[in-house]
């Protein structure tokens, strides 16, 4: 019989999925994850969405 309680071995994570919201903007459209607005990145290279998902 162990005596190492579940939850200390339970190596799971509990990861939520980002939201992601968008916005326009004169350049084009601006994607980011709402549970944590500030965190973006910036490019100068245009990508299709789909191509990358």
């Amino acid at each position: 019989m162990s005596t190492t309680p579940d939850d200390a071995t339970d190596r799971s994570e509990s990861v939520d999925a980002p939201t992601i919201e968008s916005y326009e903007t004169d350049d084009g459209v601006v994607f980011y994850d709402a549970q944590n607005p500030l965190a973006w990145v910036e490019t100068t290279q245009t990508l299709v969405l789909e191509d990358v998902v």
